[in-house]
């Protein structure tokens, strides 16, 4: 489902606070990046941005991307991947697919074929299991291209995986050794 204007520009504001900065509002996160949820609406109202409850249920159910949750009690909402803050993941490792993919601009592959992936100013590669979606990524960045990462070898080889709720999956990084370029 395609949300509205308004429920964009709430979801961006939630990506700012929940993923780069709460301290733009005054939010304490936890170890684990989970806000309180009336902490949050009280914090921003303070900030001049209205959100309640419903218009939270909204977002979450409603994006595409799949980018946040509730805790099981329902009392806290968190941002399940792409942080700038150091959070701990609070997941188990999970064991990834033979391969995963990873969008990407073609101006990058030099960089990427000599040092491989990074999270740049984020904590984690996100990585996906579908070409479709490693596709649209690239394509945000410039001329798109889709790298194939040799997860399960990488997984083999000691390195940690984490899948998000919303099927993202996370490593810390790629070496260039387990990428292979789609179509080379």
């Amino acid at each position: 489902m395609i949300m509205d204007d308004k429920l964009v520009r709430l979801s961006k504001f939630l990506c700012l606070v929940l993923r780069h900065k709460p301290e733009t509002i005054g939010l304490a996160l936890d170890e684990e990046g989970w806000a309180n949820i009336e902490e949050l609406i009280r914090k921003s109202l303070d900030a001049g941005v209205f959100v309640d409850r419903p218009t939270l249920r909204q977002i979450v159910e409603n994006s595409e991307k799949k980018r946040f949750s509730f805790s099981p009690n329902g009392e806290s909402i968190k941002a399940d991947y792409g942080h700038s803050i150091p959070i701990s993941l609070g997941r188990e490792t999970s064991e990834p697919p033979e391969y995963l993919y990873h969008g990407t601009a073609r101006t990058s592959l030099s960089s990427i074929a000599n040092n491989g992936l990074g999270p740049g100013a984020r904590q984690h590669v996100h990585l996906v299991e579908d070409e479709k979606t490693a596709l649209q990524v690239g394509g945000r960045h410039g001329e798109p291209v889709v790298l194939i990462v040799k997860a399960q070898a990488m997984f083999e080889g000691g390195f940690k995986f984490y899948r998000t709720e919303s099927g993202i999956w996370l490593t810390k990084e790629v070496p260039a050794e387990y990428i292979e370029v789609q179509g080379n």
